[in-house]
């Protein structure tokens, strides 16, 4: 039989869908599964995205330009000038999902072997994405005590080699929600600047901060033109994640000749998604401030409720629509599968993702997880309800 290639067998599982399986199982058993586990909005798609698909007037689907249809390009650089990003159509590359941007740019950025740093925890698919370029994850701790703020600079400074090449951000985070302030940001244009480092921002919750707080684009830094890897998507700002449709963002001329290599080489971005993507542009600003005054309150019912747990530690984010709890547990991990399988209240139970998968080293997060409050509030009640009850009687509880 032939071997499996040892890349191949190193990818990790996704810790957002390994316990699919013990779902659906639950899900046969007559069980009601509030999944908390995975950033599948339930806020509708804009109306004028929908109409677009539904009155779509073509006789090809053809290929678009391999960087994207130039008329989306050229709204999304109207978008991201209204946010104060200045940016030409011509420094745009429209993605599949804002994974492939940060695959193509980690590709293009990096020799193998070279390390990129990332704050921790981190969104998981970072790993499988440095992975497959053959690039080394070096965490920078971030702790739950201090709400995952950003570590000092001497942090930073204790962990670059000669083979650091790059920083990874997403800010608003995922998993925390932790939202960088501009102190912050600069704080890693002196790092990059003096080290000469690429700063890779995965900005795609923008749209999402709360009690006033603004966000700041890694864009808007100066004298980083160089330097910044812009990475967004329409998955989450429109409710779209299943148009697949991401952005590569670059005022660094060559590096983005690098990327349309890549990107010709995988022909095109979806053309359904752009057609849909284009036409969410016109999306009513009161969208997104109706979008945003519901994630404020699912956020205050979940994590108020956590934190009214005894034993659970649960910092409130400012942005995005995660947080990260730790709980009185033996094992996220463990006590995830042990929900769907062993544990309902009322016909319910919750999945969740163990942090395990969002660590460097899996023991760090043994017994933290990541919940999105991606649900109606009525459901956010009901899984708050279902983990106090379930940790009073999980075999693995510990004193907290």
């Amino acid at each position: 039989m032939p071997a499996i290639s040892s890349k191949g067998r190193r990818m990790p599982a996704s810790p957002i869908r390994k316990l699919v399986p013990f779902a659906e199982a639950a899900r046969r058993r007559g069980v009601e599964v509030l999944h908390l586990n995975i950033g599948q909005p339930d806020i509708r798609t804009p109306e004028v995205a929908l109409e677009a698909i539904r009155h779509l007037d073509r006789t090809v689907i053809e290929y678009s330009h391999s960087a994207g249809f130039e008329s989306y390009r050229k709204g999304l650089a109207a978008y991201y000038s209204w946010h104060g990003m200045a940016v030409t159509h011509e420094q745009i590359i429209v993605t599949n999902g804002g994974s492939e941007a940060l695959l193509f740019g980690m590709m293009a950025c990096f020799e193998p072997g070279d390390e990129i740093i990332i704050p921790e925890p981190y969104y998981a698919n970072y790993n499988s994405f440095a992975l497959a370029a053959d690039v080394k994850v070096v965490p920078v701790r971030s702790t739950i005590r201090e709400g995952f703020a950003l570590p000092a600079i001497a942090a930073f400074e204790a962990l670059i080699t000669p083979r650091t090449k790059g920083i990874l951000i997403c800010n608003p985070g995922n998993p925390t929600g932790y939202l960088y302030s501009r102190a912050e940001l600069e704080t890693l244009r002196t790092i990059v600047l003096k080290h000469d480092l690429f700063l890779f921002a995965d900005e795609v919750y923008r749209e999402f901060c709360y009690d006033g707080a603004t966000h700041t684009s890694a864009l808007s830094l100066e004298g980083l033109d160089q330097h910044v890897v812009l990475v967004d998507s329409v998955s989450k700002r429109y409710s779209m994640c299943g148009a697949r449709v991401g952005a590569f963002i670059t005022r660094n001329t060559e590096l983005l000749a690098t990327v349309l290599k890549f990107a010709q080489a995988r022909l095109s971005p979806p053309t359904f998604g752009q057609i849909a993507s284009e036409a969410a542009l016109r999306t009513p600003q009161a969208y997104f401030q109706e979008v945003v005054g519901e994630y404020r309150e699912r956020r205050d019912i979940l994590v108020d409720g956590l934190n009214a747990i005894p034993g659970v530690t649960c910092p409130k984010p400012k942005g995005a629509f995660y947080c990260v709890a730790e709980l009185p547990i033996d094992d996220a991990d463990a006590f995830c599968q042990w929900l769907l399988e062993s544990f309902s209240h009322q016909g319910r139970t919750v999945m969740m993702a163990p942090c395990s998968g969002f660590y460097a080293d899996p023991a760090t997060g043994r017994r933290q997880v990541r919940l999105a409050y991606v649900l109606h509030k009525e459901k956010l009640a009901q899984a708050v309800e279902c983990l106090r009850l379930a940790l009073d009687s999980y075999p693995g509880r510990t004193a907290g």
